[in-house]
């Protein structure tokens, strides 16, 4: 029989993921609610991060179940024209999502250093290539590069809040209890968009697939410590985007200033609390896209590869998929369209696509006949089902709010 691994092994595939939950839009989310309303909207980024782990420990659980991705059991359950309609949705959702992290980075560039935003558009394409040596190392060599990006974000917010020096009092009252404000037009707006953002269905497909690596004991503990790792990303995740609303409340909310543009945001920081504090988030937004983009593309080879029973090249998926992206949006920027409004579209177009990823999914970790001994519990099917309709709701809020 072969030696256990130890807990650490197992460590990498949710960080991959967690970057999915501090990207370019949950950054634009939580300046503007914590500088619009201070720390009232703190509770909902909490709730967003459970939400999230909930959902992908379910994608996690699936892959080590079946030892197959989302994308390759949404192809055996859904043939022919239904299944064609599933890969249809999930590609355009690979591409939105490519186009919200890839102008991220744009915007970063930008900012740091001034380059044109059409050209830091294309200058984003490099990534791809990035991402295409590092697989020549192995799926840990990603999970590492990930990881020490995620770690620059970290460290970037860090100093901001160090330099912010918020209320301590004020931010624990909000942490975990919700304000009674929330119940008010202006803060529920932005609390739906804190929270109609969170599920990325990338981001399911993606774990359910990365997961496959750590396969090879006895699949009950090696969910358990995915499980653990899951919690760990995801939980960082957390206190990054939560740090974000706090600097905001902390440095903006309190001069009246209402942050609703990344470029304000950085260009505002640098008078208020000195050049270090608008460089750490610059150089935190650049980590965020970079990262975030390199997720994106490797879902995309996911869903390719998944649904369509083949080896994708993984040059011309992420290529492709890139491509799809760039092109309208450096489109819409010669009109003069703000990436603020790209990156709503994006949202739009996702929220469009979640109920084609999040329902199947549940359906699917529900199933004895496909999950066998690690089919979810009563308990937990009822907490899920509630979740994503809960989700759903809100994304079709925002939606109608969004084309009205």
């Amino acid at each position: 029989m072969p030696k256990s691994r130890p807990w650490w092994w197992y460590l990498g595939p949710g960080f991959l993921v967690s970057v999915g939950y501090m990207d370019p839009g949950n950054w634009a989310t939580s300046l503007e609610a914590g500088s619009r309303y201070g720390y009232s909207l703190l509770f909902m980024v909490t709730l967003a991060s459970a939400l999230a782990i909930l959902f992908q420990a379910l994608a996690a659980r699936l892959g080590v179940a079946t030892g197959k991705d989302l994308a390759e059991h949404l192809r055996e359950r859904y043939p022919g024209t239904r299944g064609r309609l599933l890969f249809a949705t999930a590609f355009l959702a690979m591409v939105a999502t490519d186009l919200a992290e890839f102008m991220g980075m744009a915007v970063a560039l930008n900012l740091l250093f001034g380059v044109n935003l059409v050209v830091a558009s294309w200058l984003t394409l490099l990534d791809v290539f990035l991402l295409l040596y590092l697989d020549r190392f192995g799926v840990r060599a990603v999970e590492a590069a990930i990881t020490l990006l995620v770690g620059v974000i970290g460290m970037a917010y860090a100093v901001e809040v160090v330099l912010a020096r918020p209320e301590p009092r004020a931010l624990l009252a909000h942490l975990f209890l919700p304000d009674p404000s929330l119940l008010q037009p202006g803060p529920l707006y932005v609390a739906l968009g804190i929270l109609g953002a969170t599920v990325m269905p990338h981001n399911l497909f993606l774990h359910s697939a990365q997961v496959k690596s750590r396969m090879g004991e006895e699949r009950r503990r090696v969910y358990r410590y995915l499980l653990l790792d899951t919690v760990l990303a995801l939980g960082g995740a957390w206190l990054v985007n939560a740090a974000i609303l706090v600097v905001a409340a902390a440095v903006f909310h309190t001069r009246g200033l209402a942050i609703t543009d990344l470029g304000q945001a950085y260009h505002t920081l640098a008078p208020l609390l000195g050049p270090l504090a608008a460089w750490a988030f610059g150089v935190g937004l650049l980590a965020s896209g970079l990262s975030s983009t390199t997720t994106g593309t490797l879902a995309a080879q996911v869903v390719v590869e998944g649904f369509l029973r083949a080896r994708a090249n993984p040059a011309r998926t992420r290529l492709i998929t890139r491509l799809l992206a760039v092109l309208p949006a450096t489109l819409a920027l010669n009109l003069h369209a703000s990436p603020m409004e790209l990156i709503v579209l994006s949202q739009v177009i996702l929220s469009l696509q979640l109920p084609f990823t999040l329902f199947p999914l549940l359906a699917l970790v529900n199933d004895s006949r496909v999950m066998g001994a690690l089919r979810i519990r009563p308990w937990v099917r009822l907490l899920a089902w509630g979740g994503a309709l809960f989700v759903l709701s809100l994304n079709l809020i925002l939606l109608v709010q969004a084309l009205v």
